[in-house]
């Protein structure tokens, strides 16, 4: 017996997760292990913005500016939104955007991977890939985005408290766990 949940297989994924919260809060890793429990693709906007443009976000951000990236980013979001269903990581700003909110909620539902500042900090410290940390002072840069931020992320359709320590295999039984409330999201089919 290797631990895994069988039931997960008789569940059937109706609208495209979209994986909301601040950098460092798992989207991405969470979002892979969801996807492979749920049998379908994993996609990550961040990665889909770098193949298109052939560059990193850092450059994006450095070369054509925040406002140029955002733009691009919910042209993104909004293409992989009309797919089949998924699981989709989106960046950390990616939830500020009301035309992004209102498309997420229509077309997916959001799920905030709410985690906590310390967690934040644990994760994205050691990182140099966060084009808004690099600050002369990145924690306090950290806590101000974070503090702007959460209210918003609170608006999203579920919330998912992510805790330091937890597996990504634990957390994404989590979210599997909160969508179930939702018929419309996953649905429970037997084979």
């Amino acid at each position: 017996m290797d631990g895994r949940d069988t039931s997960v297989q008789a569940l059937k994924l109706r609208k495209t997760v979209v994986l909301v919260g601040m950098m460092g809060a798992g989207k991405t890793a969470v979002g892979k292990a969801l996807a492979a429990a749920l049998h379908v693709p994993f996609r990550d906007s961040d990665a889909e913005i770098e193949l298109a443009a052939n560059m990193t976000i850092a450059e994006i951000f450095s070369r054509d500016g925040e406002p140029f990236f955002r733009q691009k980013e919910s042209q993104v979001i909004s293409r992989l939104l009309d797919g089949a269903p998924s699981v989709l990581s989106t960046g950390g700003g990616a939830y500020m955007s009301a035309a992004n909110r209102a498309m997420i909620t229509e077309r997916g539902v959001a799920v905030w991977l709410d985690a906590a500042l310390p967690v934040l900090w644990n994760r994205v410290k050691h990182k140099n890939t966060r084009p808004l940390l690099r600050t002369p002072d990145p924690r306090a840069t950290l806590r101000e985005i974070y503090e702007q931020r959460v209210p918003v992320y609170a608006l999203a359709d579920v919330t998912v408290t992510s805790e330091q320590g937890k597996s990504v295999e634990a957390m994404a039984g989590r979210v599997i766990e909160s969508l179930k409330a939702r018929p419309d999201v996953l649905q429970e089919v037997t084979e």
